[in-house]
């Protein structure tokens, strides 16, 4: 950016000088009727002879991204919505007036223009205008031509910029709305009903993660951000609503990362009726349909990996990809002291809190996942971990429940719902007691959900899906922060 008594005063002089020819710097609306991209497509095949023939005028408006002038003509690219296209502003055509006040203007300026096309010399599309009219005036100067955009902090800070000199990044933005309403059509058309759910709540469920924390005035009462809709879904459904879908904002006390934003964007959905098997086959459908609808095929480059997408894809227990993909001894696996040696043995953190399935999981957090490239299903998670999956019917201790992966990242969620009221409020006791050991992530007691099960929830299938890990397989981007528009920052200092 330019510091002040630079380039910035040289604006306001401008801006200055068009106001004291009565010109105003930012005029309400104004109505064009061709883009950039519309007059490539209808226009540019046509010959220079067939164009000047035609004598057809249009109206333009965009964002000036470039001059080149010639004494009383100048050259100039506009930028749209949809993309760029060169205009050509001649003195005799526009009168003295006009071409007076062009000569004030500058890159960043939004300008309307108004004239007919032809055929540059290079042959390139080109409108020669007859008229012009500043719609903003730019105050500040964009980032440099020939080196743009580059530092990533200001790119994340200041996104506008980002979107306005890196075409790429709008690509990526464009591309996540087509990735989110292929998700949405997707659950439409197989009869699930869109909902909205609290996103402040009394008591923080659905996930094991540190909230955050308000207050309501006029109820009195403490309030938190959701960290999950999961609880008001199986409300729901327990109403008798069989299949119901959220894409919803949730939002977790915790650290950023490439991989975690404060804030992020899920996808969550139930099904009555159904068991986590037929969510692995549902999640198959799903991903084939998005690939299908967005980027036309099933292998997607990701970070130097080709990621195929082809189904069925890999299922494995977790304790067998402990084995298998990490080559962890039995004795780890079934006797909790060779665990915690294990995981100390491989520098992975522990707390004294943790049990042996949770150590079991930090091991697997380390060693597994991060090998799981291609679309793999990780399932039979131990009960200790998963304090709303239904226990297993041949084994209590793991859950009917699975996590799916792909690059190495979690990018789902899933299991059959525990619907027993007694099991659910005595999991809810354990999660209480760690959280009176200090662990702020573990669940709340929630007194309400467990009256709703008492009214019966039918046999039921969830799952959430992180939206933005979807879109960063999808684009190729390494970081979390590349897929949200305004990620959360560190306050600039000073």
């Amino acid at each position: 950016m330019e510091k002040s008594g630079t380039l910035f005063e040289d604006r306001q002089k401008k801006s200055d000088q068009l106001k004291a020819m009565g010109i105003n710097l930012y005029p309400a609306g104004y109505h064009y009727d061709m883009t950039a991209t519309e007059a490539k497509s209808r226009l540019a095949d046509l010959d220079a002879e067939t164009l000047e023939k035609m004598n057809e005028t249009y109206s333009m408006a965009g964002r000036i991204m470039a001059i080149r002038n010639f004494g009383k003509a100048s050259f100039i690219h506009i930028k749209d919505n949809t993309g760029r296209i060169q205009a050509y502003i001649q003195k005799d055509k526009v009168g003295d007036d006009l071409f007076k006040a062009f000569k004030l203007l500058d890159i960043g300026d939004f300008v309307g223009l108004k004239g007919s096309f032809f055929k540059t010399r290079t042959d390139e599309l080109t409108l020669l205008a007859n008229d012009l009219t500043l719609l903003s005036k730019s105050k500040r100067s964009l980032p440099e031509k020939w080196h743009g955009l580059t530092d990533v902090e200001t790119r994340y800070r200041q996104r506008y910029l980002d979107l306005i000199v890196n075409d790429s990044v709008k690509d990526v933005f464009i591309l996540r709305s087509k990735i989110v309403q292929s998700f949405r059509d997707f659950f439409i058309r197989k009869g699930f009903l869109e909902v909205e759910t609290p996103m402040m709540q009394p008591i923080p469920g659905g996930a094991t993660a540190r909230p955050f924390k308000t207050f309501h005035n006029a109820l009195g009462m403490d309030l938190y951000l959701r960290i999950a809709p999961e609880l008001y879904l199986k409300r729901l459904v327990v109403g008798g609503l069989e299949r119901v879908f959220e894409i919803n904002r949730n939002f977790r006390n915790e650290g950023i990362s490439i991989q975690h934003n404060p804030e992020f964007t899920m996808l969550e959905f139930y099904m009555a009726y159904a068991t986590y098997e037929d969510l692995m086959t549902l999640t198959e459908e799903l991903f084939t349909f998005i690939l299908k609808e967005t980027i036309g095929t099933n292998i997607c480059p990701y970070q130097g990996h080709t990621i195929d997408f082809t189904t069925p894809w890999s299922r494995i227990t977790l304790f067998d990809a402990l084995r298998k993909i990490a080559g962890v001894p039995e004795e780890v696996i079934v006797e909790p002291i060779q665990a915690v040696r294990y995981a100390e043995a491989h520098d992975i953190p522990l707390s004294k809190k943790d049990k042996h399935g949770k150590v079991l999981a930090k091991i697997f957090d380390q060693l597994v996942e991060p090998k799981l490239i291609n679309p793999t299903f990780i399932v039979e998670y131990p009960t200790e971990i998963s304090p709303l999956s239904r226990r297993n019917d041949q084994d209590p201790n793991i859950t009917d429940r699975f996590e799916m992966f792909i690059a190495g990242k979690e990018i789902a969620n899933a299991f059959t719902e525990l619907n027993d009221p007694e099991d659910q409020k005595g999991r809810f006791l354990q999660q209480v007691a760690l959280r009176e050991a200090g662990d702020e992530e573990a669940q709340f007691m929630d007194e309400d959900y467990v009256t709703a099960l008492e009214y019966g929830l039918p046999p039921t299938a969830g799952e959430g899906i992180g939206i933005d890990r979807v879109v960063m397989l999808l684009t190729d981007s390494p970081s979390i922060r590349d897929v949200i528009f305004f990620p959360h920052m560190r306050s600039k200092q000073g």
